[in-house]
């Protein structure tokens, strides 16, 4: 496959060239043009490296797309992948949450264990468009988290774990009220059940959560598994979280907690829509403030897919970053930061992992995305 009048976005630079793909890799990357007949015209269109994201929810949406409603698993699994592909991601780690909390949210054990059998099952029969990874949510404030860890870190395609306490009260629920009205979009509480999970949710954490933080952190620490820290507000969260050896601080809610993640080498992750929207939908800080700081390193699409390539363009808007400093976000630095050292950038020897992308006027819209050198949408 040859490339030719594409804008090539490279870890350093920006220029129109053409790329050369052999046996899906990318085998050379040149400044200028090409006469060969067989080139396939961009016309002026961006060459980015194919999209990387660590943690999404994505799939989360599709299980229950309505209130009430749970969708068959590998159907839900087929439609996340395609938007994911769309979204011009070419590797995903599909963040899966457990540790049951059914009160607060879709996280039943069989839901869980039936998402891990639907992912590595559209693995093994290679229908996949994107490249998966599962990503281990560990809420680590509930009974049979451990249990379930044990379960399900035996996957093949397991490779990143995160310990996260959804408490209200702390962290990114620090405000109680707030944390109610996010689960009361489907229905309104009295006073007395809200306390009364308040109060049980309080108690399972006095019970449960440093201890089966420790064991989570012990595991991966035996197994090789990196760790994400999730929703770090105090300098004392970041001190754990290095004294544990975690490598990466997602969303942290303070511009204090992600420099203190700075200060210890913690990677900071920050959530794409916080950029595309303004702000944090949980009232904590915001990740253009981070990243105007230079305390942003990778940005996630959380719950939209589509939200990782706009924000990345945006950053060069809105923070006066260089397009290859941008991009780096959502494409070298997450795959540096989790170990695939094949992918991540445009340059020679790496995985033919690119996207086709337009812009509408300040928009980047995505026309064509390739894993391994074969278009997959």
């Amino acid at each position: 496959m040859l490339i030719k009048n594409a804008r090539i976005v490279t870890r350093d630079e920006v220029f129109t060239g053409t790329m050369r793909v052999e046996n899906g890799a990318i085998a050379e990357v040149s400044q200028g043009t090409t006469s060969a007949r067989e080139a396939e015209d961009w016309n002026g269109d961006y060459l980015l490296p194919g999209l990387i994201e660590l943690h999404t929810d994505n799939l989360e949406k599709h299980l229950a797309p309505r209130p009430g409603v749970h969708w068959n698993t590998d159907a839900a699994f087929a439609i996340h992948d395609a938007q994911i592909a769309a979204a011009g991601i070419t590797t995903v780690f599909d963040a899966l949450a457990i540790g049951t909390r059914l009160s607060v949210g879709v996280r039943g054990r069989d839901v869980q264990t039936r998402c891990a059998e639907s992912l590595a099952r559209f693995s093994q029969r290679g229908l996949l468009r994107a490249d998966h990874f599962l990503h281990l949510r560990c809420e680590i404030a509930t009974q049979d988290v451990v249990e379930l860890f044990d379960l399900l870190s035996v996957h093949p395609l397991m490779r990143l774990a995160s310990v996260m306490d959804h408490t209200p009260g702390q962290r990114q629920w620090h405000d109680r009220e707030q944390w109610r009205r996010y689960q009361e979009r489907h229905g309104k509480w009295t006073d007395e059940h809200a306390e009364a999970l308040l109060v049980e949710l309080a108690e399972e954490q006095q019970r449960y959560a440093d201890k089966h933080r420790r064991e989570i952190v012990e595991r991966c620490t035996k197994r090789g598994i990196p760790v994400a820290s999730h929703d770090d507000t105090l300098v004392e969260h970041v001190e754990q979280a290095a004294a544990e050896g975690v490598a990466l601080a997602e969303f942290p809610t303070t511009r204090v907690a992600a420099q203190a993640a700075r200060d210890h080498g913690i990677a900071t992750i920050m959530g794409a829509p916080n950029i595309v929207r303004g702000g944090s939908h949980s009232g904590n800080v915001s990740a253009l403030e981070l990243a105007q700081a230079g305390l942003l390193d990778i940005l996630s699409s959380d719950y939209v897919p589509s939200s990782l390539l706009t924000a990345a363009f945006e950053l060069v808007h809105k923070a006066e970053w260089t397009l290859p400093r941008a991009l780096a976000t959502v494409s070298a630095e997450p795959a540096r930061k989790s170990g695939l050292t094949d992918r991540g950038a445009i340059e020679p020897g790496l995985r033919a992992d690119f996207v086709r992308v337009t812009m509408l006027d300040t928009l980047p819209v995505p026309r064509a995305t390739y894993r391994e050198g074969q278009r997959v949408v």
